[in-house]
């Protein structure tokens, strides 16, 4: 009797473990970001906080991969970066502004690190000096 419900409370775990985890893919992404209006509520460049330079702008991520934000557009699109860092994610974010002010500090391609249908949290890791950056979107 005792091997019976060892046996139930493993299964139980697991099962809760298996669907607590939720897998971050492309459809799910390109579905949330493009439902509503965003505002980037942390902005970390290497340690320092820079989210007060994006407090004025609203952004809207379109279905045909155009974002907005205030008078200003470019370019995003989520894609599968093929990692094997066993991470939650291995989901990329990409964004791009050919603009010269705060929002080309946005362009790059992001992993996401976790997402909600109201929450998008994002980090990169620097090629050249190894700094992490941080950047979250949350729906207005």
């Amino acid at each position: 009797m005792k091997r019976v419900g060892f046996l139930a409370v493993v299964v139980a775990v697991g099962s809760m473990s298996l669907f607590s985890c939720k897998k971050v893919t492309t459809k799910k992404a390109d579905k949330y970001m493009s439902d509503g209006t965003w505002e980037i509520t942390k902005y970390s460049d290497d340690g320092v906080d820079e989210t007060a330079q994006f407090s004025t702008y609203t952004f809207t991520f379109d279905s045909n991969g155009t974002v907005s934000a205030g008078n200003f557009s470019g370019t995003w699109s989520t894609s599968e970066d093929n990692s094997n860092d066993d991470s939650n994610s291995d989901v990329d974010f990409n964004i791009a502004f050919a603009v010269l002010n705060d929002l080309d500090e946005l362009t790059d391609d992001w992993e996401i690190k976790s997402q909600t249908k109201d929450k998008l949290e994002l980090q990169d890791i620097s090629g050249g000096n190894g700094g992490t950056d941080y950047l979250t979107f949350e729906k207005k």
